[in-house]
């Protein structure tokens, strides 16, 4: 998909502004969008939105973390999003949020490529474990960027829109809309001579994301997701750890997202890469952790918090110097994982809500 290049309508064009505002606004409009869930917990503090089971009393080992795929349990139509369509020169509307996405401000890559569409999760029981069924990109755009965009009006002054929002009347409820995973991954580099540990963080370009864009975030970050279309990657790739994998290739050492999957599956025992970080996980030298999970109040994303934790020879061996940018923004320079600098972070910088939760329960815990 790509800009559209012709006149655009005044309908167009405040659908284009009310995005701007969403952007620039963003923390604002999550705490103020957060006050109206006040039945439901939040994720250290945060304006991240849970359930009682959603927020384990300490890290969660990855490994231990039990998942299920219904492949029969597919997502169904998303709430309409008519109120915050635009119009074309035609007279015609959009169909979807995403489509107007796609036409008006498509990021460099906005795909509707399929997910694991979360069912249930219970990180608090005795076995942990999350339910999925499948699902795809678009669903949760066309359902969560529209409500933002609906949140946004009213904030601005609008009338009440009656849409997205008023018929998700709990987010955090799987069944009330179709829940797309994102994996938000705080990175920490412990160095082995001194013990110090240091974190990196991530600045979205609104250019190259589709969802909180100008915002910081934990890195890496990716929607659990099969790494292509063919299907044999469903279940080769339902996997925690080999989504998180594809995307420490892809975030902080600059790897292809095309690993050749639309052909075979990928062999991650043959995976260079894949099979070193594995071995360094095996050896101690790497160790997962899943923090909780949590909703954002405002576009209605959802994350999967966890840490991973790297001993400094083995972070420098699997990814030399880290980037300065990749494909979706800019990474900033190592950052100490200590409790007070990371509350200066937060109160510094604009950063999205799972980030700011990410970061309160790995420092808590692991710093």
């Amino acid at each position: 998909m790509s800009r559209t290049t012709r006149t655009l309508t005044a309908s167009e064009r405040a659908w284009i502004d009310t995005r701007t505002y969403v952007r620039e606004h963003r923390p604002t409009l999550d705490n103020a969008a957060a006050q109206g869930y006040a039945a439901l917990p939040r994720v250290a503090d945060s304006p991240l939105l849970a359930n009682s089971q959603w927020i384990p009393d300490a890290p969660i080992p990855l490994g231990e973390v039990t998942l299920s795929l219904d492949t029969s349990s597919v997502a169904g139509t998303p709430a309409a999003a008519g109120v915050v369509l635009p119009v074309r020169e035609n007279g015609e509307q959009y169909t979807s949020y995403a489509q107007a996405i796609g036409e008006l401000v498509a990021p460099t890559v906005f795909e509707d490529r399929p997910t694991f569409r979360l069912l249930h999760a219970d990180l608090t029981g005795e076995t942990p474990s999350m339910r999925f069924g499948l699902g795809s990109y678009f669903d949760s755009i066309n359902v969560g960027e529209a409500a933002a965009h609906e949140f946004a009006l009213v904030h601005q002054g609008h009338e009440d829109l009656s849409g997205v929002r008023a018929a998700v009347e709990n987010p955090c409820d799987p069944a009330q809309r179709p829940v797309n995973v994102a994996i938000s991954t705080v990175t920490i580099r412990r160095d082995p001579g001194t013990g110090a540990k240091s974190f990196l963080l991530h600045w979205r370009d609104p250019r190259k994301v589709g969802h909180a864009g100008g915002v910081y975030q934990v890195v890496p970050v990716g929607i659990f997701q099969p790494s292509g279309y063919a299907e044999w990657n469903i279940r080769n790739d339902f996997s925690l750890w080999r989504n998180m994998t594809r995307e420490f290739a892809e975030e902080l050492s600059g790897a292809s997202e095309e690993h050749g999957s639309d052909i075979a599956p990928i062999d991650y025992g043959a995976w260079e890469f894949a099979a070193r970080l594995d071995q360094a996980r095996t050896d101690s030298a790497v160790t997962a952790y899943c923090l909780g999970l949590g909703v954002d109040p405002l576009s209605f994303a959802t994350d999967l918090l966890t840490a991973v934790v790297i001993e400094g020879p083995v972070f420098d061996s699997l990814f030399g110097a880290v980037l300065n940018s990749n494909d979706e923004g800019r990474i900033l320079e190592w950052q100490p994982f200590t409790p007070e600098h990371v509350a200066g972070i937060l109160s510094e910088h604009p950063v999205q809500a799972a980030g700011i939760a990410a970061l309160r329960r790995a420092v808590a815990f692991l710093g």
